[in-house]
């Protein structure tokens, strides 16, 4: 029987994750001693398997309230890419595939055209190179040309439809110059083969009510000040009710959708073929020396791996891979992840943030990242980790679909 997707508001804490956090507290940091002064949230779910390998999963939670607004940032480029490839599909047109030349006009400004990618072989842009690219170093341009493909009507039905009702995709990351009624707007889109047109996108408009999005929730008006883009400081608070949101629950979710399949029903999955799931696993696990296209051979492995690895630039062992998105704006972190363990046969997922701004200015780029954030959320990942390597299964589980991917 498949997984229901069941709306969470104020869930109550898990005693297994308090004692955790309780015992281990000195190994998370300045966060660890006091972790509702940082809004963390934590969901930690557990997999056990019998004997035909089919997963179960027994959340546990602390602190996660749906209700309660943090900037999920980055994090939204994992359902992005989920959907961006599973509306190319549902195209159904010949010859078209995540390879694809994929060009991208340009409508009224801000909006720019994509014509070539430098990092991409042959220069051509395709949806699997932005994909690739949004997954190793977190790129907003790569984000951004997906949201155009799909629409924030697109992208925000697609979510409620598979049960996200706490989610929100309602803008561009990283770029200036666009008003909230521009990013309604998207780029017309086109794809090729050699030189044949394979499909027509024109600019579009789509839009959603935010405000009704907004119902009920919490801490939309954040701290005492901000600073403008241009550098001008205003005393007042800083409002994030037009801003996008994926509650932690949510992020959870849409990710164990894409690695646990069959374990959802037909209508909550995401509608993509084998070889779509393939390669989002190895999008989402590989190091960055390990790509030639896009290339960065400069990039640690601990790199947009916040959870055990991302308080210091360090290698990952062979035997362990993360299948994870970050993100990290306006003081708040957030990972959302798969962790395995192909020598001590452990999996879990792991999802958390954290929120750090001592002085209460938004967009001032002063905040306590590396002091408090990534010690805790790494020291977070390290405290799970040893509690699964010790934990008792019934059956080990066979990883092999996760760790026999190739990388390149």
């Amino acid at each position: 029987m498949g997984l229901s997707w069941t709306h969470i508001e104020a869930q109550p804490d898990s005693k297994l994750l308090k004692k955790l956090l309780s015992r281990n507290a000195e190994k998370l940091g300045v966060a660890g001693q006091s972790p509702d002064d940082f809004e963390v949230q934590i969901v930690y779910t557990q997999i056990d398997r019998d004997s035909k390998n089919t997963p179960s999963f027994t959340p546990h939670y602390f602190n996660v309230d749906e209700k309660r607004y943090f900037y999920p940032a980055s994090t939204v480029k994992m359902p992005t890419a989920f959907i961006a490839l599973e509306k190319l599909r549902a195209l159904q047109v010949s010859g078209l595939t995540p390879q694809s030349l994929m060009i991208h006009g340009q409508g009224p400004p801000p909006q720019t055209t994509m014509l070539f990618d430098s990092t991409a072989p042959n220069h051509g842009p395709s949806l699997a190179h932005y994909i690739k690219h949004v997954f190793i170093v977190s790129d907003n341009n790569a984000n951004n040309r997906m949201y155009e493909w799909c629409g924030q009507k697109y992208l925000n039905e697609t979510l409620w439809e598979k049960g996200f009702h706490n989610s929100r995709i309602v803008h561009r990351i990283g770029i200036g110059g666009f008003t909230p009624e521009d990013n309604t707007w998207t780029n017309p889109v086109v794809f090729y083969e050699d030189k044949d047109l394979l499909h027509y996108q024109p600019l579009q408009q789509s839009a959603i009510d935010i405000q009704e999005h907004n119902a009920n929730r919490t801490s939309l008006l954040r701290g005492k000040a901000y600073t403008t883009n241009e550098g001008e400081k205003i005393e007042r608070p800083f409002d994030f009710s037009k801003k996008n949101f994926l509650s932690l629950p949510d992020l959870t979710g849409i990710l164990q959708r894409v690695l646990f399949p069959a374990s959802f029903p037909p209508e909550q999955r995401f509608k993509l073929l084998p070889e779509d799931y393939e390669f989002l696993y190895q999008c989402m696990s590989i190091h960055p020396d390990e790509s030639a296209f896009p290339a960065y051979p400069q990039k640690a492995d601990s790199y947009v791996k916040f959870l055990m690895f991302g308080d210091k630039e360090q290698s990952i062992p062979d035997h362990i891979r993360i299948f994870n998105k970050v993100g990290w704006a306006y003081g708040f972190l957030t990972d959302v992840a798969y962790i395995i363990d192909t020598k001590n046969k452990v999996e879990f997922m792991l999802s958390a943030t954290i929120h750090t701004n001592e002085n209460k200015t938004y967009n001032d780029g002063i905040y306590e990242i590396e002091e408090v954030a990534l010690p805790f959320l790494a020291g977070l990942g390290r405290v799970i980790y040893d509690h699964e390597v010790k934990r008792k299964r019934t059956h080990q589980p066979d990883l092999s679909r996760f760790s026999n991917l190739s990388y390149q």
